[in-house]
């Protein structure tokens, strides 16, 4: 598989710019591996593909306000920085990126919020774009992180053409989000509404929650034809023995294990033991998942609709046979699907 496998014509339009207005309404595409079919139904759907004992596997990481504006010293110049992860909580270590970048360069120091209350300086340079800052705050450790939300927003894809609104800070996270350290939201989740989950409670399906703290790498476009030669950025995963416990069981008694979103996908099929029982884990994964791929944990998935050339659509490609694929996203394009992180949802079964 070469990356010009991976290239479709997206029209514009069908990136959503918005969030359907009810989470369990966005549209639902269901592919059926196994028969070659295509149906149409609403997310809220769902629920009629799941039975008794059968596990939904969650991502349940948190999004971070993780896009702050500040002002270089002596210039005065906005400078966007968006924070990627914290590299050492004592010193206030933080690895970033900046824009513009030609404009930063090491022991500039940055101001934000309108009393300068926080400032930070740049001690390295990392990437073309990526810098390590360090953040002087007089408080402590909670004030500071505190202090990061206050100034931060919503890390809504740049694709997103518009200003954040305050229900981005609501809307890109999904409901069970509880541990904080992704940079974007793991969007298959976000369809997934209170009552939708009590409604799949009472049928009597389970849920297991894992963690992967998404990165913008997972956005990083490939560059390469040759995809064995594209490098994935790292990205943090925790798998509780209790995840495990669930969706073992599942397994061993022949029912469904569903993946919801690729993250989850990435972060089950990073620790997998040589009986394709999933295994605890603490740790970082930088599995990049293309055709040909054997998957070993889940054998349906929900993902969203994504753009050309993606790892995640490689991913897809993967799980539900590159043909069928194609087909679905000819179908979808046709269909006027909305695509991305607000758009609709695709369920593999």
């Amino acid at each position: 598989m070469k990356l010009s496998n991976f290239n479709f014509n997206l029209p514009v339009e069908l990136l959503a710019e918005f969030p359907a207005e009810n989470r369990d309404e966005s549209r639902l595409m269901v592919v059926d591996r196994k028969k070659g079919t295509i149906e149409h139904k609403l997310f809220k759907d769902i629920l009629d593909y799941f039975d008794e004992g059968d596990v939904m596997v969650v991502n349940n990481t948190k999004v971070f306000p993780a896009r702050l504006y500040g002002n270089k010293e002596k210039t005065g110049a906005r400078i966007e920085v968006f924070l990627l992860r914290e590299l050492n909580a004592e010193q206030r270590l933080w690895d970033v990126l900046v824009d513009p970048a030609r404009k930063i360069r090491i022991g500039n120091k940055l101001y934000f919020g309108d009393d300068d209350s926080l400032v930070a300086e740049v001690i390295d340079n990392t990437t073309s774009r990526g810098r390590t800052l360090r953040f002087l705050y007089d408080g402590s450790y909670e004030e500071f992180r505190q202090k990061l939300v206050d100034l931060g927003e919503t890390p809504i894809p740049k694709y997103i053409n518009r200003e954040v609104t305050p229900e981005d800070a609501d809307r890109y996270q999904t409901i069970y989000a509880k541990e904080e350290g992704a940079v974007a939201a793991p969007t298959a989740g976000l369809h997934f509404s209170k009552h939708l989950m009590k409604r799949l409670e009472i049928k009597g399906v389970d849920f297991a929650e894992v963690t992967l703290h998404v990165g913008l790498g997972t956005f990083n476009p490939v560059e390469v034809e040759d995809l064995s030669k594209h490098k994935m950025d790292s990205e943090e995963v925790r798998i509780s023995q209790e995840a495990c416990d669930t969706v073992n069981k599942a397994k061993a008694n022949k029912k469904r294990v569903c993946a919801i979103g690729t993250t989850t996908m990435r972060a089950m099929e990073s620790s997998v033991s040589s009986n394709k029982t999933l295994n605890p884990y603490e740790g970082w994964t930088n599995k990049f998942i293309f055709p040909p791929y054997d998957f070993s944990v889940a054998d349906c998935m929900v993902t969203n609709f994504h753009t050309p050339k993606s790892t995640l659509l490689m991913m897809i490609s993967a799980f539900c046979g590159h043909d069928l694929m194609r087909k679905a996203y000819d179908e979808a394009i046709k269909e006027k699907y909305r695509f991305y992180s607000y758009g609709d949802a695709m369920l593999i079964l």
